[in-house]
């Protein structure tokens, strides 16, 4: 095969799955890692992929980019479903407790299989769940599902997100010890940990992590090897990660060497 087509096909797996790594480029080929590498500075140089550490991804995907809830809610649908429903298996049914929610696409799939999860029937009073979240399209499934008490946390609404942040927000989740908390993440790096572009919203999803008891993250496999602005978590604050597929073998020996439970829906 020739550089040139070769180059081609590297350039469409990057388009189509966002991230391709050396190694597994140079096991596709069978050529060296060096030829790889080489490829990929000729894309780079291209304008065609931008270079990582271990690979490549497609040029568009930078650190600052981040899409709306509405764009990201429609991707990826039976990915973020199933994912869901292995969360939703770790919220016991009937019992008291409490939760928290963070806001995005996977945690508001938790939401809607949770308000349709039907309350258990008893003579007395069934237990409520307290269910917290900052995220208002999750807060709007929730609010009259039955056998849940909704709590929801203050602060300036971002457009975006449509989830608050600010420090009224941060300060209202160090003030709570939840049983569990769902988190989203739009990056999860062997080395840099979870990430998200904005600052406020790294802000808040800290403060989650700092203050349940359990960190279950959610995070379809387009996340995985992937690294945005803002560091709001290390592999070590983890307890659970759900997702689609098998990561790769840095993030597998990462998570592994940090005691995260995978969890492949």
């Amino acid at each position: 095969m020739f550089a040139e087509e070769r180059q081609q096909q590297i350039a469409e797996l990057v388009t189509g799955t966002g991230r391709v790594s050396v190694t597994m480029l140079a096991e596709r080929f069978r050529i060296t890692t060096e030829t790889i590498r080489r490829d990929l500075a000729t894309l780079e140089t291209a304008g065609t992929v931008r270079r990582v550490h271990g690979g490549a991804v497609a040029a568009d995907r930078f650190s600052t980019s981040e899409e709306s809830i509405n764009e990201r809610t429609i991707q990826r649908p039976d990915q973020k479903l199933r994912i869901a429903e292995a969360a939703l298996a770790l919220i016991p049914h009937g019992k008291s407790g409490s939760i928290l929610l963070d806001a995005g696409s996977t945690t508001e799939a938790l939401a809607d299989l949770l308000s349709r999860r039907p309350a258990e029937v008893s003579p007395n009073s069934a237990p409520e769940l307290v269910v917290i979240t900052h995220a208002v399209p999750i807060a709007a499934r929730l609010a009259s599902a039955p056998g849940i008490a909704l709590q929801i946390l203050g602060g300036r609404v971002r457009g975006l997100t449509q989830a608050a942040v600010g420090q009224a927000t941060v300060d209202a989740a160090q003030r709570l010890r939840p049983d569990i908390a769902f988190i989203g993440t739009n990056g999860i790096n062997a080395s840099f940990g979870l990430s998200t572009p904005d600052p406020e919203e790294a802000a808040v999803k800290a403060a989650f992590v700092h203050s349940a008891r359990r960190i279950v993250v959610l995070a379809d496999s387009s996340k995985l090897d992937t690294e945005t602005l803002v560091q709001f978590a290390s592999l070590k604050d983890l307890d659970t990660l759900i997702t689609d597929s098998e990561p790769g073998p840095e993030l597998t020996a990462a998570l592994t060497d940090a005691g995260v439970d995978v969890v492949i829906a």
